[in-house]
């Protein structure tokens, strides 16, 4: 397997060896992976990825010189190939759980390091996270467009096997009931589902006899498993459901085979099909029997079968999670925020790409609905140890204000809320700390999390934006920082 602690680009190496022969590496650096827009309008995104970043944190320094030579050529990088074949991370990353709800500049990972240690990570960090983060906030808004169980099965669409593989987890942490990956399953005890192809049947030859023949195969062969049977190969209303339902009756498949039994629909007009395929089956006594849907669906087409009254009882949906088709590169960028005890910013040309200065720390804000229960209300970033989060952890009133809008602020009383950090720490002094949960205890998280937002805040279409600022501590070091910075660029000449 590939050691994909060093899936890197060049320039941190380059950046590295500066580092190394300068004296520099062992400063310690803190930078933070955050985003700053969500994809298709969302309101914020799922944090998926943080297990296989820990991994790849520790397997630093498991290479060998010569491994480097093959991109550090020439006696010229010999020293600095020896120091990385032996560097191990040393130093402290603090990370959102898996399943958290994260809104944008929100610190999602946080590395504290040694300059060098903490700089090589930036492009595995990113690629594990910007996949996963990809596929969970996607899957997250295919399964709120529904009520109905959705699964994953899109690993034939994945962009390789790495993919396919850790998307399936990212998937039923934001909410999918199952996926069809085995590697996933197998990775993470969980069970994977699957049905029939279209060449099940056909290899029975294309005749309705033959379309028979392979639904009592399978039905005999899969006895005491939840039984699919996919029905639109010749025709769904004309053959295909009538040879489910005659195949079942040989077979002893009634409503009281306790594993459950249906059929899938992937062809057609979803929506028609499944209201007819649902009275035929009514009528002949198969009420328990269900119907899944699949073909290209994605949380739009969902929801609008679901407005058109479709019978359907579960999805499958392959490439619109898997490749997060319509949205497919998740935006997580790495930066630094200070250096050697000073916090430190980018600029830039354009105002978006202005980073938030310093060692950061998130609370949410936690009050109390009388019709809706316990609910967050915000989300304030703070300077580590700031005013804020002193009054915060005390329990005090503090007042946050807008970022883009100073008028625009919120007073939460004391007494009158709870509160919890978002980021836990998930590596000590390079030694693995974090706390360890099963994919089902993720999800459930996540759920949980997704369901202390009001409805509002959670649709699809048009949310109600969630009050997301930072500290006036933070806020004022920034304000600062870049008025400093604007006043030298201004006086700034050469010869």
């Amino acid at each position: 397997m590939l050691n994909y602690s060093y899936c890197s680009d060049k320039y941190q190496y380059t950046m590295g060896k500066s580092f190394f022969q300068t004296g520099r590496k062992d400063v310690t650096a803190v930078f933070n992976m955050f985003y700053r827009k969500a994809p298709e309008n969302n309101n914020w995104a799922v944090c998926s990825g943080t297990e296989e970043v820990i991994e790849c944190v520790l397997n630093l320094g498991k290479a060998e010189p010569s491994f480097f030579e093959k991109f550090l050529p020439g006696d010229d990088y010999a020293e600095f190939r020896e120091y990385l074949s032996t560097m191990r991370f040393t130093g402290n990353v603090w990370a959102m759980r898996e399943g958290e709800i994260v809104f944008p500049n929100q610190p999602i990972i946080t590395v504290e390091a040694p300059l060098i240690e903490a700089q090589v990570l930036e492009t595995p960090i990113l690629c594990i996270m910007n996949h996963q983060m990809a596929v969970a906030t996607k899957a997250s808004r295919v399964c709120r467009a529904t009520d109905k169980p959705v699964s994953e099965f899109g690993s034939r669409r994945a962009h390789g096997p790495w993919a396919a593989t850790y998307g399936a987890k990212a998937a039923i942490i934001a909410g999918c009931a199952s996926s069809s990956n085995v590697l996933n399953g197998v990775l993470n005890n969980v069970p994977s589902t699957g049905t029939m192809a279209h060449s099940f049947v056909t290899s029975y030859g294309s005749s309705v006899e033959g379309e028979h023949k392979a639904f009592v195969d399978y039905c005999n062969t899969h006895k005491g498993e939840n039984l699919i049977l996919l029905i639109d190969t010749y025709d769904t209303l004309k053959c295909g459901v009538l040879n489910a339902i005659r195949s079942f009756r040989e077979c002893g498949i009634d409503d009281n085979y306790a594993p459950g039994y249906g059929i899938r629909l992937d062809s057609g007009d979803l929506a028609y099909l499944s209201q007819k395929v649902r009275k035929i089956l009514d009528n002949h006594g198969m009420t328990k029997c269900k119907i899944f849907a699949t073909n290209s669906l994605d949380e739009y087409l969902i929801t609008d079968l679901e407005r058109q009254g479709a019978r359907i009882d579960s999805y499958g949906v392959g490439d619109a999670i898997a490749t997060s088709k319509a949205a497919p590169c998740f935006g997580n960028v790495y930066k630094l925020v200070q250096i050697g005890g000073e916090p430190v910013l980018k600029r830039s040309e354009d105002t978006i790409k202005l980073i938030n200065p310093g060692f950061q720390i998130t609370y949410r804000i936690i009050k109390k609905d009388p019709d809706l229960g316990e609910l967050n209300k915000a989300d304030v970033t703070c300077l580590r140890g700031d005013s804020i989060a002193r009054k915060i952890e005390a329990g005090e009133e503090f007042t946050i204000f807008a970022e883009d809008d100073r008028f625009k602020h919120k007073t939460f009383e004391a007494g009158s809320y709870t509160w919890r950090t978002l980021q836990l720490q998930i590596i000590k002094d390079g030694v693995d700390c974090s706390e360890k949960h099963t994919l089902a205890e993720k999800r459930a998280f996540y759920e949980d999390t997704l369901h202390h937002f009001s409805p509002s805040e959670r649709r699809l279409i048009n949310p109600h934006y969630y009050k997301v600022d930072i500290s006036e501590d933070l806020y004022n070091k920034k304000i600062s920082m870049l008025e400093s910075l604007n006043r030298e660029i201004a006086a700034f000449k050469i010869d």
